[in-house]
Order: C-alpha cells, then sequence, then structure tokens
C-alpha cells in the first residue's frame, strides 16, 4: 500500500468510528489535541524547509490531525467524496468558512484525489513554522483589504494554478463566521471557475468544533461536543456571468445547514 493510498478515503462517506476516549483527553480535550498538532505541525515544517512536503506529505500530515482530533473525542462526518472522484478536470470547490478546521482538514480529503490548494490570507503565510508548510503547497495570498486587487491575485493566479492540474479552494466569505449570510458571500469563486473554464463544487461545512482563540484566533478551544459535517456537492458548469450557478452554491450550503440544524 502506497502513502496516498494510506491516507485517503473509501468510498462516498466517512464517519468518525466509535472508540473509547481516555479520561486526560475527555477532561482536557484542547490541552492534548494542541500538543499533538503542534508537534505535528513543527515535523511538517522541518520537512517543508528541506523540501520534501510534497502533495502526500500534506495529506498525510492533514490525515493525522484528524486523528489527533477524534482522539479527544470530536467526530467527523464527510459525505459527497464520489463528485470529487468523478472530476475529469480541475475545480474550484467554493465554501463557507467557519473554522481553522477546513484548511488543515480539507487536503486530508481532496488531496489524495486531486492536486490542491488554498486561497488564504497573506498573514498566514507569515505565520512562524506553519509559513513553511504553506508556501510550500502553492497557495495564493489575498490581503482581504483591496478587494479588487484580491480579485486580480486569484483570477490570475487561479488560472494558472487549475492549468498546471491544481483546484482551488475558495472561501468567498470575507472572514470566518459561525453563521452563513448569502449576501457577505462573493461570486469571486464563480468568476475564477468561469475564467478557468471549469466546474464548481460547492462545499458545506461545520466545523466550530475547533473554534475560534481569544488571543489567537487559530488556536481556539476544542469542544468535542460539536460535531463536524463536511458536504461536497454535485459539480455545477458555470456559464455566462455565472449569476444562476453562484446561487446555486448557495442554496446547497443554506440546505446542509438546515439539514445538519444549523440553518
Amino acid at each position: 500500500m502506497t502513502e496516498t493510498e494510506r491516507f485517503s478515503f473509501d468510498g462516498d462517506q466517512y464517519s468518525t468510528e466509535p472508540r473509547r476516549i481516555g479520561p486526560l483527553h475527555r477532561l482536557f480535550p484542547s490541552f492534548n489535541f494542541y500538543r499533538q498538532f503542534l508537534w505535528l505541525v513543527s515535523r511538517s515544517s522541518a520537512r517543508a524547509r528541506r523540501g520534501e512536503y510534497d502533495g502526500p506529505a500534506w495529506s498525510e500530515s492533514s490525515h493525522r490531525v484528524l486523528h489527533a482530533l477524534e482522539s479527544v473525542g470530536v467526530e467527523v462526518a464527510f459525505e459527497g467524496l464520489d463528485h470529487i472522484r468523478g472530476l475529469s478536470s480541475s475545480c474550484v470547490f467554493v465554501g463557507n468558512h467557519m473554522s481553522m478546521f477546513e484548511t488543515i482538514i480539507l487536503p486530508a480529503v481532496i488531496q489524495p484525489i486531486t492536486n490542491v490548494t488554498f486561497v488564504v490570507k497573506q498573514s498566514l503565510l507569515d505565520y512562524p513554522v506553519f509559513r513553511h508548510i504553506l508556501r510550500s503547497r502553492n497557495p495564493i495570498g489575498v490581503s482581504r483589504d483591496n478587494p479588487r486587487e484580491d480579485l486580480k491575485a486569484v483570477l490570475g493566479g487561479g488560472v494558472e494554478r487549475i492549468q498546471d492540474g491544481i483546484s482551488i479552494v475558495v472561501f468567498p466569505q470575507t472572514t470566518r463566521s459561525l453563521t452563513f449570510e448569502a449576501e457577505n458571500f462573493n461570486t469571486i469563486g464563480v468568476k475564477l471557475a468561469a475564467r478557468a473554464g471549469v466546474p464548481i463544487v460547492p462545499v458545506a461545512l461545520i466545523t466550530d468544533a475547533w473554534g475560534n482563540g481569544k488571543w489567537i484566533k487559530d488556536l481556539g478551544p476544542i469542544t468535542p461536543s460539536k460535531k463536524v459535517h463536511i458536504a461536497f456537492g454535485e459539480p455545477i458548469t458555470v456559464s455566462g456571468r455565472g449569476t444562476d450557478e453562484h446561487q446555486q452554491v448557495i442554496r446547497f450550503i443554506e440546505g446542509k445547514l438546515a439539514e445538519w440544524g444549523r440553518g
């Protein structure tokens, strides 16, 4: 079995299997998770600095972080993986954005199927230690201060990567949010897909089991009582200005959030 096969998911769905959670992990989930997470980040950063952090390595470390979350009692459910496997080209993944979870864990799901990178805040590319990991994966950095320049960066850099066979994950909300507000969900993902001539795959998620921190936003409390849900929708072909397709993405996300009791 190759490393890619070992750190990949089978079938259309995945759910955390029932397991016994040790008393210390149950009592102190955040401490026990971050103890594992920071070690994994340090190890991955060292590999990235040596030029050894490729796609399979990214998928592996992402899987290990997922297992660290499950080890402290976080339950995870993925669905719609066959929609990714059925693609005949790269794509643009467009989803809502709740927490650090999706940036860290989505590579475990997507990377074994198709090469992928993210549109991320430029500040993430300057984080100590973590920056080596992200930069090795050729992301697109945006400032979130200048929408015109950000759009230019996403369209130019996104098309270039897609032509190289790399799919792009875009979170069109201006910031992470525990609620989904369609009016704050911009059309940058649709515009990129239309420019590159590739489909959109909508992504709905609930990931607030990994909370936002008070002092360090990315290192918030881990709350195992909150189940994680991620669903990939059917690929959508963009035509014209993409107005209808953008609304399809919104309806998919709103429908899944309502299904999961978070509408």
